[in-house]
């Protein structure tokens, strides 16, 4: 009977206590005294990443996301080592070129004789010449290895996709029914989709020539036709490579590959990067120049 009651007893006393408990995290806090920081809200919960979703759609693998490469190709798509920008000494560790490895098949850009020299010219008058620095849009297939992230918009199995990136202000339509060419040449030129089983073949020409391929003066002219290949490899991880054809620039097709990773982060969004008027000073120099 003893042990009856204190038993009894133990468990209202535990109702009690955590009663109290509650009753004081629902109790209005008061309010700081006059120069006491306020009381800190409850952390909210984490809000999960977002690893799942639908690996088809219509009938086709599904490429919406947004997605980056995690390279140094921007800077070289052959390989280079580290190296100081010595005309930004102000900048120190920053201004240095990062470390990469050839994205190339086979290592090197088989360039012909004269587009060598000129891809030579080109490096020696980085950064000033490069597009990137103008704020020019960077073609493909630079668009999709620049750095930044780039999202895909893909929708019903025969409509076109969208591939948009903040750089400035890029916007790629990839048609999957009209192939007819563009009158003249454009910034991105005209990229033509189909798919070869499950995976995403987009061809790319009439792009306006003599623009870099990376910060390392590699280049190409308004002849080039560019291959991709989209291979969705999971759910966060594309195959991209993109075979280049110029017979003006090289002796012979080749071509880059190189991993896509989707962003997972919750409430992952592009964000904007308006670089015209960071530009501004490098193109109008001269109007910027003090009249003799």
């Amino acid at each position: 009977m003893g042990k009856r009651f204190m038993g009894v007893v133990g468990t209202l006393a535990i109702m009690v206590i955590v009663g109290a408990n509650l009753a004081q995290q629902r109790a209005p806090q008061p309010a700081p005294q006059r120069g006491q920081p306020p009381a800190a809200a409850p952390a909210a919960a984490a809000q999960p990443y977002q690893l799942d979703r639908p690996a088809r759609l219509y009938g086709h693998p599904n490429f919406n996301g947004i997605w980056q490469v995690m390279n140094s190709a921007n800077w070289n798509l052959e390989a280079h080592n580290a190296e100081a920008l010595t005309d930004f000494w102000k900048l120190g560790a920053i201004a240095a070129v990062p470390a990469g490895r050839s994205v190339v098949r086979g290592g090197t850009i088989p360039y012909l004789p004269d587009a060598l020299k000129k891809r030579n010219e080109n490096r020696a008058r980085f950064p000033k010449e490069d597009p990137e620095a103008k704020c020019y849009m960077l073609g493909v297939p630079r668009s999709i290895y620049h750095g930044m992230p780039f999202q895909i918009f893909q929708g019903a199995a025969d409509a076109d996709l969208l591939i948009v990136a903040p750089f400035a202000a890029t916007q790629r339509v990839i048609a999957m029914k009209d192939h007819r060419d563009l009158p003249a040449d454009s910034w991105m030129g005209k990229s033509n989709g189909k798919w070869e089983g499950d995976v995403l073949v987009v061809t790319t020409t009439s792009q306006i020539g003599d623009r870099w391929l990376d910060r390392a003066g590699n280049h190409f002219s308004n002849k080039l036709k560019v291959t991709e290949r989209f291979t969705l490899l999971g759910p966060n991880h594309i195959r991209y490579e993109a075979t280049l054809d110029d017979p003006q620039t090289y002796s012979r097709p080749w071509t880059i590959e190189m991993p896509l990773y989707r962003i997972i982060e919750p409430n992952a969004q592009l964000l904007e990067h308006k670089c015209q008027p960071f530009a501004d000073n490098l193109l109008y120099e001269d109007l910027f120049k003090p009249k003799p």
